[in-house]
C-alpha cells in the first residue's frame, strides 16, 4: 500500500523534474498530487510496511496511528486515524515524561488543506536538516507554538493522546512524503465529518 500511493508519485516527480524538498514549487507539486488521490485506507497504510512502525514517537516526526480517545463518548468528534507531529510529552509527577502514558501531538487532519498547507510551509523554519533527510525532524515545541505569530494555525490541531487508547504501533511517514501524506485522505472522523471539524477549527483560529 505504501508503494502504492507513496512511490508512484515520487517517480512521477522525477519524470516531471520534481524532488522532494524544501522549495515550494516542490512542496505544492507533491501536495497535488495528492489531492488527485480519492481513497486511501489508513488500515492497509499502518500494515504495508512493518519496519516504520514504533512503539514510542520521536518528537517533531509525522505519524500516522490507530486511535480509540479514552473520552470519545462526550467528545463531539474525533479523528480515528491520527497524522500527527509530536511535540512533547506530558507532564507525570512533575517530571515530563512519556511514561505519564501519553504526548501532545499536532493533528494535522484537523484543518482544511489549505489552512494546514500554511501551517505546514511555516514548519519548515524550524526543521532540523535542509535535505530532507530521514533524520529531519521539525523543531518546535508548544511553548514556541504560541508565540509566533505566524504558526497561529495549529490552535485546532492540539491534542493529548493516550499511549494507553493506540489502536496501532506508529507508521512512521518519511520526510519525502510529508507533503503527499499532508494531503491524502487518510482522515477518518468518528461522530462527524470532515466538513463540521474543518468549519470548527477555522472558528477557533480567528
Amino acid at each position: 500500500m505504501v508503494a502504492y500511493i507513496f512511490e508512484p508519485i515520487l517517480q512521477r516527480g522525477t519524470n516531471s523534474g520534481y524532488m522532494p524538498s524544501i522549495e515550494q514549487a516542490s512542496r505544492n507539486w507533491f501536495r497535488q498530487q495528492a489531492i488527485k488521490v480519492t481513497s486511501a485506507n489508513p488500515t492497509r497504510m499502518l500494515s504495508a510496511d512493518r519496519q516504520r512502525l514504533s512503539r514510542v514517537p520521536m518528537i517533531g516526526s509525522i505519524y500516522l496511528f490507530a486511535y480509540d480517545p479514552k473520552l470519545k463518548k462526550t467528545l463531539p468528534y474525533y479523528d480515528r486515524f491520527p497524522l500527527v507531529i509530536p511535540i512533547g510529552s506530558t507532564q507525570t509527577k512533575g517530571r515530563a515524561s512519556y511514561q505519564g502514558g501519553g504526548f501532545l501531538g499536532l493533528n494535522l487532519h484537523y484543518l482544511p488543506l489549505r489552512l494546514r498547507a500554511r501551517l505546514m510551509d511555516q514548519l519548515y523554519n524550524y526543521i532540523t536538516d535542509k535535505e530532507l533527510t530521514e533524520d529531519t525532524r521539525i523543531a518546535v515545541s508548544y511553548k514556541l507554538l504560541n508565540r509566533v505569530a505566524n504558526l497561529k494555525f495549529f490552535k485546532p490541531c492540539v491534542k493529548h493522546y493516550l499511549f494507553s487508547n493506540l489502536k496501532s504501533q506508529f507508521f512512521y511517514i518519511q520526510p519525502k512524503e510529508w507533503e503527499m501524506a499532508l494531503f491524502l485522505p487518510l482522515d477518518r472522523f468518528a461522530k462527524s465529518n470532515r466538513n463540521v471539524v474543518w468549519k470548527e477549527s477555522r472558528e477557533k483560529i480567528i
